[in-house]
Parts: structure tokens; sequence; C-alpha cells
């Protein structure tokens, strides 16, 4: 077993957390860097809330995770007309970003949690690490896990010919309080996660905590995901040129989409989507939305250093599992540290299973996507829909 062992997390979104707090657990001494200067945010985002993303609060903390996220009972697929042309009994359990981060940053504390420390680089031989920050602080490690995202600088120093390849559409998003929706609309989304599809395209929506982080019936948010096409030659470009006219990559925050852009999606919503579907949408004040990225690498353990979570693998959202993968890196590495006597046996021995499961991860995604936004083959009630990081409902 790896012990004594100083590690820096690099990013302290949820993977990072789950790594700081697992690896805290076995004894390691662990310090997260975070870059923002201030708690991180994520405009209340629902997510699928998978058991590898609260095995942690689930085993080691005394959160009721009944408490912290909502239940849906049934898969729901509605028609234009608005009538039902599909339901199944599947339970799933969703939360908000922020709800999760909140309660992994209480387990872990804020001491050793440390804002605006962006990690600029690093370097190592075969004894440690060395950590060099934007503000030229530097930090010596004998392990430095990178959980700093999508946009990962520590992937880009490791991996520099690693590419995101655009996958032709966009995620837009939005929350919408409970209560504010007409009683008829509330009734048909908030026991289920509900579809719609047309031509080259889907949305589905699904209850979340409230910004307070209440699960109670009409305290919640109704979360919608919807996915849209652009072409990445002027039309992505447009799109993501920001309200102020500065070009972003990977994301605008609610406010930052310019109003024709908006004005557009309320539009297609009245004209393409069931009018319960098209009341969610239209009543988001702010919409934003994600660009939909594949990120794919043939390594994640360098020695002293690993990539984990969307450092390493970017898989779409259409399995619900982003948090989950990280979550799962991050106690497959402690594991692997208390089952090898080194840092480089232990990151060496639990990078093939990880590579394993990013892949088919990725290539599981893939196809769902070109169901929906390219072949137009999505069919209601085919179980490899269903969410899961293993495989379907896995």
């Amino acid at each position: 077993m790896v012990t004594r062992a100083r590690v820096a997390i690099a990013g302290g979104s949820l993977g990072g957390l789950t790594a700081a707090l697992v690896l805290r657990d076995l004894g390691l001494d662990v310090t997260v860097y975070e870059r923002s200067p201030s708690e991180l945010q994520q405009r209340g985002a629902g997510i699928g809330f998978l058991p590898a993303s609260y095995r942690y609060l689930d085993e080691r903390t005394a959160v009721d995770l009944d408490a912290i996220s909502v239940t849906t009972a049934h898969i729901r697929y509605l028609a234009r007309d608005g009538t039902v042309v599909h339901e199944q009994a599947h339970r799933y359990r969703f939360s908000s970003w922020n709800t999760v981060y909140r309660q992994l940053l209480a387990a872990f504390g804020p001491e050793r949690y440390l804002l605006g420390r962006e990690v600029s680089t690093f370097t190592q031989n075969d004894q440690a690490v060395e950590v060099v920050f934007a503000d030229d602080a530097v930090d010596t490690v004998d392990l430095l896990v990178c959980a700093d995202g999508v946009g990962s600088r520590s992937r880009a120093h490791l991996l520099p010919d690693v590419r995101a390849r655009y996958s032709g559409y966009v995620a837009w998003r939005g929350m919408v309080p409970e209560h504010t929706l007409a009683s008829a609309v509330r009734d048909r989304l908030a026991d289920a996660i509900t579809y719609c599809l047309y031509a080259n395209s889907h949305i589905l929506l699904y209850p979340i905590p409230g910004h307070d982080g209440s699960v109670s019936p009409g305290e919640r948010l109704i979360n919608f995901v919807w996915y849209r096409n652009y072409l990445d030659d002027g039309d992505l470009g447009d799109l993501l040129t920001d309200a102020d006219g500065v070009r972003r990559d990977l994301s605008l925050p609610p406010g930052g989409v310019r109003g024709p852009h908006v004005d557009e999606l309320r539009a297609e919503a009245a004209a393409r989507l069931p009018a319960p579907v098209a009341a969610v949408v239209d009543a988001v004040e702010q919409p934003f939305l994600q660009v939909v990225y594949d990120v794919e690498v043939s390594r994640m353990a360098f020695g002293r250093v690993c990539l984990i979570g969307d450092a390493a693998w970017v898989a779409r959202p259409h399995a619900a599992a982003g948090t989950a993968k990280a979550a799962a890196d991050a106690w497959t590495l402690s594991e692997s540290l208390e089952d090898h006597d080194d840092v480089p046996g232990a990151l060496l021995a639990w990078e093939p299973g990880q590579l394993a499961l990013g892949r088919q991860l990725l290539d599981r995604t893939r196809r769902i996507g070109a169901r929906s936004q390219v072949e137009c083959s999505w069919r209601p009630g085919d179980p490899e829909l269903i969410f899961g990081l293993y495989g379907p409902g896995r």
C-alpha cells in the first residue's frame, strides 16, 4: 500500500473532490488546487445521479440521498400533440451539479481546498512531481491527479496531439422553478424523465433539486437538455459568439447567448415540441449551452501523474455518465494505490481498466448520438438508451 504520499489534485470539481476524499481516506496527504477564485457553480444544471456518482456520499457520509436528489418512476415519450406514445417503468435518480458539489466539499472541508491556485505546468522525475502555479509558486508532491475538465491544460501538456472533436451538435440547457409552471405541465413532467423526438433532434426533461436544494414537489426545478445540430463552418461560430462579441469554445453561460439565438430557440420549441415541453423552454429566461465534444486518449498514467474524468476521456452526455466516470476513475485509483507499494506501479496497474471504460463509454454515446442527430433511428424503449456508466442500466 502506498503510504505517506503527498497528493495534489488539479481541479476541484466533482471528480477532483471525489479523488481527494477517497485518497485522503487512504491516509494520504491531499490538497486540492482549484483555479477559480471562488467556490464553483454550474448554473444549477441537472445531472443523472448514477451509483458511482453518489457512492462516496452513500458509503462514507451521513448524507441522505433522498434529501439531495429526486427520483423518477417512468421514462415517457410525448408526441407533437402532447399524447404519450411510449411509457415504461424505470427508476432514475437526478440531482444538480451544485447540490452534489456542496455535499462533497462539505465532506472534504475548506482547509485543503485552495481557491485561486491554477496549475500552470509540472515536471517530474523518479522521486517526485514539481507543480508550478500561475503565480510562479511551486509545490513538490508524490502524485499529481489532473482533474481539470474538458479543456484540461494538463492533458494538453501531456498529450499535445489530442484534440477535441466536435460532434455536430450542442446541448441547450435551462431550468424552471416547478411552481411557476401551469398545473397541467407540472403533472405531465413531475414523475418521469420525458423525451420528445423529431427529425435530427431530441429533448429530455426531468425534475432536479431547487436552487435552495429542496426536493419537495413544487419546490424543485424542471431541467431540460435539448440537442440541436449546428454546422461547424460559420453556424457554430456565430452561435458561440457571446453577447459581448467574444467567441467562446466550450460553452455559453446564462446571459451569454445573444438574443436572436434565444428567440430562434423559443420559436423552434413552439413549432416542433409538445405544448408542455415548449412551455418549459419558453419559461427559461436565460438558456445556456454546452458544445458536445468527443475526446479520446491513449494514456491516462504518466509516471507520477494521471488524468481522470473529463481531463482524459470526454464522452457525449447521452449515458448521463460524465460525473460517474470521474468518480469511478477516483475510486479505482484509490484501490490501486492500496494494492501497490509505489505510485508509478499503482498508476500503471490502474490505467488499462480506465482506458477500456473510457473507450466503451465514448463508443456507446457516439452510437446513441448518431441515432438521434444523424440517422433518425432512435426508438423509444430501446434498452441501449438507458443511462449507465458500465452499460445500459449499469
